[in-house]
């Protein structure tokens, strides 16, 4: 029989609404002995099931939901139907985009909370971030090598939110090792280099295909500053649809190599395309004061907010080089921006944007909005699900 959560009084409206996290306040009190990880049932202050989720004694969300079937077993039949379940709901923009590279699992909203698992060509790189995650690794791999027999699965476990769950960062191969960390993927015609050990996140952002595809749209004929490129693939989609110049910058040097070998990757010439290792920051008012001027922009910053306490200072971060971007436009140029911070919601990220074009002086249009692509879902009952945000401006 395994270990029981009772909820404290009305604190089961989430779980109602399948919401699957419970918080540590919402406890009243357990039953057993549960193991960090291990899977315990959820009943409400009048006894009532509710549902059924990973323990972790560590962390402010005291229970992740594994299912609200009392009858399911968390066993290896359930991860194999999940990854199964996760597989078939992506086969068709899969085939659509000719993709060799794509999340397979996107945590609680493909309903494995804590795991991401990306595909790369043969690679599959899982990302497990909760105690129950960790708690069942080797049954996931397990499944892994049943369901894509011959992959090579590596482990990018190296984010700090695995200290909350009690948990240490840890990185490796989770089958043979091989000398080789890099492969390459296409998505839409473009190849790009992965490197699934020493890229970020597990390897590269495949959150962004989309964004990049408009990019490549919006950048035809135009001179474009590609901001936090990392390794240049919106400047493949530009320079693949005719950019007449693209300028990249990133304070990885690294980052800026792959990109270049990105572009030779795909036959791209390298006439049309620079690359600049700086801080944008500092880069940008550099542009300004030298009165340098650009059609497009791009803004695809790394993450400005990692908790609430954090959201104003992020605010002026967005806000200041959004407003040095639009000063640097010809009239009529584009902006591309991005928020991928899950805490800054679509609404305020659009005010921030606004307020930006107050202190450029420009008159700002949004013409079209982005977001993850579609190997990145929100699940209905998980709105946080949504998290990177996007906007096309004409700015005049």
């Amino acid at each position: 029989m395994s270990s029981r959560i009772y909820l404290n009084v009305g604190r089961e409206k989430s779980l109602l609404r399948r919401h699957p996290w419970v918080f540590s306040k919402a406890v009243n009190k357990i039953k057993g002995k549960p193991m960090l990880g291990e899977t315990v049932d959820i009943f409400d202050s009048k006894g009532k099931w509710l549902a059924k989720g990973a323990y972790s004694p560590d962390s402010q969300i005291r229970v992740r939901v594994w299912s609200f079937d009392e009858h399911q077993q968390i066993d290896r039949d359930f991860f194999l139907q999940k990854l199964s379940n996760a597989q078939a709901r992506r086969d068709w923009f899969i085939a659509q985009g000719k993709l060799t590279g794509y999340r397979l699992i996107a945590g609680e909203s493909d309903g494995l909370p804590g795991i991401t698992i990306d595909k790369y060509d043969n690679f599959i790189v899982c990302q497990l971030l909760s105690a129950g995650a960790d708690f069942h690794r080797f049954t996931l791999v397990d499944c892994l090598k049943e369901l894509y027999p011959g992959c090579h699965i590596y482990e990018r476990s190296d984010v700090d939110v695995r200290k909350k769950e009690g948990l240490e960062p840890t990185t490796g191969w989770l089958t043979e090792p091989l000398d080789s960390t890099e492969c390459v993927i296409e998505e839409h015609g473009i190849k790009i280099h992965v490197d699934v050990a020493n890229g970020h996140k597990t390897g590269f952002y495949l959150d962004q295909r989309d964004s990049r595809v408009v990019a490549g749209k919006y950048g035809k004929g135009k001179t474009v500053l590609n901001c936090f490129s990392y390794t240049s693939t919106f400047s493949l989609h530009c320079a693949a649809n005719d950019a007449e110049k693209v300028i990249n910058v990133d304070v990885s040097q690294a980052a800026l190599d792959m990109g270049k070998r990105n572009l030779a990757l795909n036959n791209l010439s390298d006439k049309q395309v620079e690359f600049i290792k700086e801080d944008v920051f500092k880069l940008l008012r550099r542009y300004r004061e030298e009165k340098q001027s650009f059609d497009m922009i791009i803004l695809d910053p790394p993450k400005f907010v990692e908790s609430k306490a954090q959201l104003t200072g992020a605010c002026r971060g967005y806000k200041d080089i959004n407003m040095l971007a639009m000063q640097l436009l010809k009239p009529g140029g584009t902006l591309l921006t991005f928020s991928c911070s899950g805490l800054m919601d679509a609404s305020l990220f659009q005010k921030v944007v606004a307020d930006a074009a107050l202190d450029a002086k420009r008159n700002v249009y949004f013409v079209e909005r982005l977001q993850q692509a579609a190997d990145h879902p929100i699940a209905s009952n998980y709105p946080e699900g949504y998290y990177l945000k996007g906007l096309v401006c004409q700015v005049e």
